[in-house]
């Protein structure tokens, strides 16, 4: 039960941080504020940080991860192109970048809650990817 329940929790993570990657991509080059730009990019490096370590205690299961859902990765690119068509501004991408990281910490967190069974190493990444997913949260509130 706690190795299915670490793989699962792992790939839901590995999952979720590959997302918020993609996330961040995919509005970094609308951002004209360069302290913006900044702190998306330190979360960018932070958030392939923790996939690295995610893909390190993966390979020790003998397991390759989980891609995001391409429904949810193909709505998340629709929402973001559609809303910076209407508005291309510092203030549309905080608010995309809001909602992405209050979806992943509410997905991460019921994660965490659904595979308790889960090792502590593996609980402990959930909680820095939380972690990582707030702090971008608060970092871009001044923009909102």
């Amino acid at each position: 039960m706690v190795e299915q329940d670490t793989i699962k929790l792992l790939r839901e993570c590995d999952s979720g941080v590959k997302m918020g990657i993609s996330s961040i991509n995919d509005v970094i080059d609308n951002v004209s504020s360069s302290k913006l730009r900044s702190i998306l990019q330190k979360s960018s490096d932070e958030h392939e940080s923790i996939k690295t370590d995610l893909q390190e205690l993966l390979s020790e299961y003998h397991d390759e991860g989980k891609e995001p859902a391409a429904m949810a990765k193909g709505m998340s690119w629709i929402k973001t192109n559609v809303m910076l068509k209407m508005n291309e501004s510092d203030s549309t991408v905080a608010d995309l970048m809001t909602d992405g990281c209050n979806m992943g910490v509410k997905s991460l967190s019921r994660y965490l809650n659904k595979y308790a069974a889960a090792d502590e190493r593996s609980k402990d990444m959930a909680k820095k990817l939380i972690s990582a997913e707030d702090q971008l949260c608060a970092d871009v509130r001044p923009y909102l």
